[in-house]
Formats: structure tokens, sequence, C-alpha cells
């Protein structure tokens, strides 16, 4: 009997571990902002904008509801600096960011 629980306890936690190990959508979003926002945004909840002038990612709320931001996204950001590129992203990539910045709010 302990030996049925054990083996259905093991074959639970096997069936689960690539689900686990998966990365999140707030993860791959992260991971994105790391790459691509992080030289000139705060991408956390308290570190400061390596470039002064730059808002952080955790602010983009106060301006913007961040599920209106998908549109922008796959359109592309343009702005009005040289500092910024552009970016258009795909929407799995805007799902995964906009996932992670909803942690932020």
């Amino acid at each position: 009997m302990l030996q049925a629980a054990l083996r259905h306890g093991l074959i639970g936690l096997l069936l689960m571990t690539p689900a686990l190990a998966a990365p999140t959508a707030e993860q791959r979003g992260k991971a994105f902002a790391r790459a691509n926002c992080a030289r000139c945004h705060a991408i956390d909840r308290v570190s400061h904008s390596p470039l002064e002038g730059a808002p952080p990612l955790r602010t983009l709320h106060q301006r913007y509801p961040i599920e209106t931001l998908g549109e922008a996204l796959a359109e592309g950001i343009y702005t009005g600096h040289d500092d910024m590129p552009a970016f258009e992203l795909s929407p799995d990539q805007i799902h995964d960011l906009l996932s992670y910045l909803k942690t932020l709010e």
C-alpha cells in the first residue's frame, strides 16, 4: 500500500516537473525587459533607471492602463529621441511583457 502511494506520488511529480520548469509569462517578460529595456529603464520595483529621465517600468501603469499597451507594442514603439530604439514585438512577446508589467503595479 505504501509502495503504491509512493509510486503514484513519484509519477505525479515526474508529470508536473516539465510544467514547473517552464518559465512563466511573467518570467519571460522580465527576461525580455532585462535584455531590451534595462540598459536605460529600471525594470524592478525599487531601482533607479540607469539613464536619467528614463521612467522606471514600474511607473508605466500610472500613465497608461497596461492592458492598452498591447496595440502600441504590436504597431511599434517609436519615440522622439534617439536613445530609445524602435520596438515591434510579436504577440507572444507582448503577452509576456504585459504579464510582467502587471506584476509591477
